[in-house]
């Protein structure tokens, strides 16, 4: 199938109950915005860089992909639409950050968003994205009468704002068990242990964000999971964040075997 492309994300449709949300690779920002951010900002470094490229099996999975085109610099689409820390008591990015994951305000001074911008890009960007990951849901489950959405991301392995040390390579999520039956969060473990060169813990530090939380339904047959992925394992993390395709060659079999076994009954 040839993918549909909306004003905001990109969707393509697949035939099996596999749901592939890419929320952080989108690296656009709109002009208005762009003029009014720091330099470092309009490079978006905080990106969830090349997922597209390390998950080419998607394709060959059958499942249906839909990745955000916008930065999250924009509006976070991975935050809950009030805001709500995610985490309670520990630093977090907002649903329209303000600063880098470095602690550099992303804006100029003075030229901040407003509450009403806000308001404004919620309705715009974050909207359009959840309606269609809503509807695409809804369309597996009721062709399939199961659903296995999988939360890809992907983040520096050195952030002391956020955790301290390196992260593991691999960072699965499940609400602590609530969005994810644990039979199926336990294959990909499972799966993820076989895969000796990589470190993977399971509700660490990141334990799933608002599409994980907010979409997985085990008592539907939803079962969402998240991975977090620490970008070391498969590119540069240092600008230009070029991506490594010897490392990723070894990464991709074994993830690939990872969302084999998430979607296997």
């Amino acid at each position: 199938m040839k993918p549909e492309h909306a004003d905001y994300f990109t969707l393509k449709r697949g035939a099996t109950p596999l749901l592939i949300s890419m929320p952080h690779v989108g690296t656009e920002l709109p002009e208005e915005y762009a003029a009014r951010m720091i330099p470092v900002a309009r490079t978006v470094p905080d990106t969830d860089w090349h997922l597209r490229e390390l998950y080419d099996f998607a394709d060959e999975l059958g499942a249906t992909v839909i990745a955000a085109r916008y930065s999250r610099y924009v509006i976070d689409v991975n935050r809950p639409p009030d805001n709500a820390s995610l985490y309670p008591g520990r630093d977090t990015t907002s649903l329209c950050p303000m600063d880098t994951f470095d602690n550099e305000a992303l804006y100029l001074p003075g030229q901040e968003p407003s509450d009403e911008e806000v308001a404004q890009r919620l309705e715009r960007y974050w909207q359009p994205y959840h309606a269609a990951l809503a509807a695409e849901i809804e369309h597996l489950h009721k062709q399939h009468g199961r659903v296995y959405l999988w939360d890809a991301h992907s983040i520096r392995s050195v952030l002391p704002r956020f955790f301290e040390g390196r992260l593991p390579d691999l960072n699965f999520g499940t609400a602590d068990g609530h969005s994810c039956e644990p039979a199926a969060a336990q294959r990909v473990i499972d799966a993820a242990n076989r895969a000796a060169s990589y470190t993977n813990v399971l509700n660490g530090r990141y334990k799933g964000g608002y599409i994980t939380r907010k979409y997985g339904d085990p008592s539907r047959n939803i079962n969402a999971i998240q991975l977090e992925m620490a970008q070391i394992a498969y590119m540069e993390e240092t600008p230009p964040f070029a991506f490594d395709e010897k490392k990723a060659s070894m990464l991709r079999p074994r993830l690939r075997e990872m969302v084999e076994a998430f979607t296997r009954d």
